[in-house]
């Protein structure tokens, strides 16, 4: 089961390198590639004040990260699983 969905470009060199530092933590996540699916594109840019900055993830609880770094995503993950949540 995905942790979070990260949305994405094919092009996007910050994603890859998330999406590797993610691998290698054991991390799973689910991948919306905005160039092809044009509802993500949008939430994407509401999320961003109007732009389509990638990666931005997105958890279970709604919120959102843009372009974090592995320990960002450490720690939301962390406080998600915490007791309470």
């Amino acid at each position: 089961m995905a942790d979070f969905t990260m949305y994405t470009t094919p092009w996007c060199g910050y994603c890859r390198n998330l999406s590797a530092q993610l691998k290698r933590a054991g991390i799973t996540w689910n991948a919306v590639n905005i160039e092809e699916d044009e509802a993500a594109a949008t939430k994407v840019a509401a999320l961003n004040g109007g732009n389509k900055v990638v990666p931005t993830l997105e958890f279970a609880d709604g919120a959102t990260l843009t372009n974090p770094s592995l320990k960002e995503v450490q720690a939301k993950l962390a406080e998600l699983a915490s007791p309470g949540n």
